[in-house]
């Protein structure tokens, strides 16, 4: 009786291992079917999911055996308490570790983010840098975990592409497939940092593939959730950002408030775009006259982090903090602004320095 069990649960073993070595022949050589790519990019979005779940609790304990926080909601108050030589070396350090992993890993030494994911999925088939890519987002870890002032949605979604072009690439999918996957892959990422499903599929559609296909739209939608689940399972059904104030909503009386906000909003987002070319092309002619190599040029680019950090620690790391003190009514006026305009010196000078990490965290600061 036990051989004859075991005979045919054996049997049963061979028929299963036959079908997937058939199913792997077909989904290789013929492209995925329909139910096979929703499956395909369910199983994109749990593995883009866990990255962004990954990054953030590793940024997270990195940041807390640095600097020494036990509660990173508050910090910069633990930062604050720092001798200001401790900052600087940190953030300097931090550099100097970015510096060496880029001038190692990529061959101009320039950290990817979402700017290539967008170039991968218009002009290379949906398909992004594998070793580069993991470089950056090493790069964009440690930085975020020492100091410096960008934020961490960039370098996610650049390993969810690495995800998706990973498979793209076992299963040779063409470059319509190869979008989608991306595509799928993106808005996981986003949706697992946010927890915000709609957001993650929307980014993906309007900004990576810049179309909404119905093709596109359900498997984008399925990865997009999955990644959402990723994030609740860890967090809870949160958001990100939460506005306890109390009061109704007065329109009409708010709505010339909303214009002037929105115009407001509107500049100092060109003024943050404009310091970052700024900030590059002023890093560039330095890195030249001065002949430094490529790899002390993050370096110094901590070291002023550090130094603004003695007087700024809000600056440190993605700044949710700060968002929620603006969000909730905790600063003044005059706070604000002085830390908008220092945030934006920081984010620029971040991100002319090399040193990795995105940048629609701090703007939302």
């Amino acid at each position: 009786m036990v051989e004859e069990i075991r005979s045919s649960l054996s049997a049963v073993f061979v028929q299963w291992l036959a079908g997937l070595k058939d199913f792997w022949r077909v989904l290789r050589h013929r492209g995925p079917s329909q139910f096979q790519f929703w499956l395909i990019a369910l199983l994109i979005g749990v593995a883009a999911g866990f990255a962004a779940l990954f990054f953030r609790k590793g940024i997270t304990a990195l940041q807390a055996w640095i600097y020494g926080a036990p509660d990173l909601d508050y910090l910069h108050s633990y930062a604050q308490a720092l001798p200001w030589y401790v900052l600087v070396a940190i953030a300097a350090g931090g550099g100097l570790v970015v510096g060496l992993i880029l001038d190692r890993f990529t061959p101009d030494g320039r950290v990817r983010s979402v700017a290539d994911v967008i170039e991968g999925a218009a002009l290379h088939d949906g398909r992004v840098e594998h070793k580069e890519g993991l470089a950056s987002a090493l790069a964009s870890f440690i930085t975020l975990s020492t100091g410096g002032s960008t934020g961490r949605e960039g370098p996610v979604v650049h390993m969810a592409g690495v995800i998706s072009t990973w498979v793209s690439n076992r299963i040779n999918a063409d470059g319509i497939t190869g979008r989608d996957l991306l595509g799928c892959a993106v808005a996981a990422g986003v949706s697992a940092s946010f927890n915000a499903p709609i957001a993650g599929a929307l980014f993906a559609m309007e900004v990576v593939l810049r179309h909404f296909s119905v093709n596109a739209f359900a498997p984008i939608v399925v990865a997009s959730v999955a990644g959402t689940v990723i994030n609740r399972l860890e967090y809870g059904d949160v958001t990100e950002f939460t506005l306890n104030t109390p009061g109704a909503l007065q329109f009409y009386v708010e709505l010339p408030a909303f214009l002037i906000l929105g115009l407001i909003c509107g500049l100092v987002a060109v003024a943050l775009m404009r310091s970052i070319f700024f900030a590059e092309k002023v890093g560039n002619t330095v890195q030249q006259r001065l002949h430094l190599p490529r790899w002390l040029r993050p370096a110094v680019s901590g070291a002023m982090l550090g130094v603004i950090a003695v007087w700024y620690p809000h600056i440190i790391g993605v700044g949710y903090e700060t968002t929620v003190l603006a969000l909730t009514g905790g600063l003044l006026l005059g706070q604000a602004v002085i830390f908008a305009a220092v945030k934006t010196a920081a984010v620029a000078i971040t991100m002319g320095g090399r040193m990795g990490g995105g940048v629609f965290s701090p703007s939302l600061m």
